[in-house]
């Protein structure tokens, strides 16, 4: 973390965006909103996400429709973005969304980024849907003793596993795909510094 007396934005928007492998610059978001996926670096949490959903669905995600609960610059919108790109059909929704939980049993793609433990509940997704849960929050623990405290996403993981065809866990699903990401991001970076042709992940 940045000292407080140091603005994070003013620090991402002085990296040149060609090194920001964050995928954080102001001029790789507006790539990505045009739908340049090729000669921007993309924010490494969405792509991550989008890693999985395309691990399942494949490359083509049309006809199906894709919900994202949440609307931060940082993850919703980019997700979207990807979503989109992908030719899903997707709905940003958040929590000033009359009839959520509605919203969100009519996706088949359900990424949840909230920041409220275990808001999706089972009767939020549609049978066989694919659950990605980008949240992390820390809630009491205490079967775990005292002060104890657990970590736990935005979807409460044990009965919506029941329903879903496929769901990450928190911790340990969207999380390490954030950080291969980055080494992804590091790689594709250095490919067009050198001039040559980066793989594609």
């Amino acid at each position: 973390p940045l000292p407080k007396h140091l603005n994070s934005d003013d620090i991402i928007q002085s990296i040149r965006p060609e090194k920001d492998v964050d995928g954080l610059h102001v001029v790789n978001a507006g790539k990505l909103a045009t739908g340049d996926l090729e000669t921007g670096l993309i924010s490494c949490t969405p792509a991550g996400a989008m890693l999985l959903v395309r691990s399942i669905h494949g490359e083509d995600l049309s006809g199906l429709n894709a919900v994202v609960i949440g609307r931060s610059n940082l993850f919703g919108k980019p997700m979207a973005q990807l979503l989109l790109s992908a030719n899903a059909t997707v709905t940003t929704a958040h929590s000033r969304t009359k009839d959520l939980s509605s919203v969100a049993k009519g996706a088949d793609i359900l990424v949840a980024a909230v920041g409220r433990p275990e808001m999706v509940k089972a009767d939020w997704v549609k049978p066989g849907a694919t659950v990605i849960d980008v949240g992390i929050n820390r809630i009491d623990a205490p079967e775990h003793g005292e002060g104890k405290s657990r970590l736990v996403g935005d979807v409460a993981y044990g009965e919506a596993s029941e329903a879903a065809a496929a769901i990450t866990p928190v911790p340990g699903g969207v999380g390490p795909m954030t950080i291969a990401m980055l080494m992804a991001n590091t790689v594709i970076a250095a490919h067009r510094a050198a001039g040559q042709k980066p793989p594609r992940f």
